[in-house]
């Protein structure tokens, strides 16, 4: 990943921003991580990278804006593929109870890598699993993973300080006190985030859900955030259960509660938000909060669907997430933008949602999002963070009236044939460039093989 600089030549259809037409024929310059320049016959300079675009298909890199990398390792369990969330949670607490830094590290790896192969280029994660013993940096384990792949990462502190014997959800030994999570919140912070608009990393805190934190941690995390000027995140509105648990534990609706901890505004975006009602989504519009909507977990867990096309419609800012690798079962970002499409039809009907908004949605739309800027579109000035599908085969033929739309409307294979974030290749020819993926794999498999065995092993 030590690109001087990148020439993509004569690209069969390329998108530079989801609100202007498909170009044909055109070039890409890259330099310095960077869109140098868009045009006809552009030249490469000595020593740069020349690939030819004659069948592909280009889009800005899709920025993902939830997740939680470390469900990886226990997708697909038998127990729980029938389960609606609060079911699911519990079952899985007392597997993600045992994960230790090995497996924070490699789930990372393994859930980054299927998004980069995939198209994205930037994302977050919500990492709010602090088993106590776990000794290390959490937060730098995972830049660590981040920085090995040359993904653009903006992960949250999350965090849980509600357990079982405290009326939520989580056992004991993963939840924290509201002092360690402020003090760990404060250092991960001045040690990670970088302010700059196309900055490859930042932070993010985020009190995992209004029934895992109590309101002290949601007030204080807000409060410290804006005090640092970073992004505040959490789980709100996914299913009519948490609504009927937040009515039952504070007498209030989740956004109402939202606005007695602070944790509302435009340095806020939530995840799911399924069940607002009328009035609160004029709220929400009102004080510019944004969602990270995420069809295939809603889908999976049988939690509902978001009302996406009204909040488009009243301004709120809508970016697309695949959510946790245990309700998805995957990481794989173009499905879920395609799900995002055809979601919004059965909903609204025909005309639910276009794929160009979905294109915005999960590239511009989740740039804004995550704060970074200038990235999300591919025009000069703006952050090389480019997916390249190649579009020749067969599963393509007959769709090429609109190569981009293809992507979405058609495909059997969203593997990209190269990803490109900062100016550097990081999927090269279907393969991810900073590891093995086959000893990736099988690493990944024995930790989840030990994860479940500990669960069996203690009950």
């Amino acid at each position: 990943m030590n690109e001087k600089g990148i020439l993509i030549r004569d690209i069969l259809a390329l998108m530079t921003d989801p609100d202007k037409p498909t170009l044909h024929g055109q070039d890409i310059l890259i330099e310095n991580g960077k869109i140098s320049k868009v045009g006809n016959n552009l030249a490469a300079p000595e020593g740069y990278r020349v690939i030819d675009g004659s069948s592909l298909a280009v889009v800005p890199g899709f920025v993902n804006t939830h997740h939680h990398f470390y469900q990886t390792l226990t997708r697909n369990l038998p127990a729980v593929q029938n389960a609606k969330l609060f079911d699911w949670l519990v079952y899985l607490y007392e597997v993600w109870k045992y994960i230790d830094a090995e497996a924070v590290y490699y789930s990372s790896l393994l859930a980054m890598s299927e998004l980069l192969k995939t198209g994205c280029t930037t994302s977050t994660d919500h990492h709010y699993l602090y088993p106590n013993h776990i000794t290390g940096d959490i937060m730098g384990t995972q830049f660590e993973a981040a920085d090995r792949l040359g993904m653009r990462f903006s992960p949250t502190r999350g965090s849980m300080s509600l357990s079982k014997k405290d009326g939520g959800l989580p056992p004991d030994t993963v939840v924290q006190t509201v002092e360690k999570i402020l003090e760990d919140s404060e250092r991960c912070i001045k040690t990670f985030h970088d302010p700059d608009p196309m900055a490859m990393h930042k932070i993010v805190l985020a009190p995992c859900s209004p029934f895992s934190v109590t309101k002290e941690c949601m007030l204080e995390s807000s409060r410290l955030a804006r005090k640092y000027g970073v992004r505040l995140h959490t789980h709100l509105c996914e299913t009519m259960d948490e609504e009927n648990q937040c009515m039952a534990m504070y007498g209030i609706r989740p956004v109402e509660l939202m606005e007695e901890c602070e944790l509302i505004g435009p340095d806020v975006f939530y995840a799911h938000g399924i069940w607002f009602n009328d009035d609160e989504l004029k709220i929400l519009a009102k004080n510019g909060a944004h969602i990270a909507h995420c069809p295939s977990s809603n889908m999976r867990l049988g939690s509902g669907i978001c009302r996406t096309k009204e909040m488009l419609g009243l301004g709120i800012n809508v970016g697309i997430a695949v959510d946790g690798s245990a309700s998805n079962d995957s990481s794989d970002m173009l499905a879920e933008m395609r799900n995002a499409l055809l979601l919004a039809r059965i909903k609204y009907g025909s005309e639910g949602l276009t794929a160009r908004e979905v294109f915005k949605m999960g590239c511009e739309n989740g740039a804004k999002m995550l704060n970074f800027g200038n990235v999300g579109k591919l025009e000069e000035g703006w952050a090389a963070d480019l997916a390249c599908f190649d579009i020749s085969g067969i599963a393509y033929a007959g769709s090429h009236s609109d190569p981009i739309a293809a992507l979405l409307f058609c495909g059997c294979d969203h593997t990209a044939k190269y990803t490109i974030v900062n100016g550097q290749v990081v999927v090269d020819d279907r393969r991810v460039v900073g590891i093995d993926e086959d000893e990736l794999a099988a690493k990944a498999n024995k930790i989840s093989r030990k994860l479940l065995e500990m669960r069996e092993k203690n009950g």
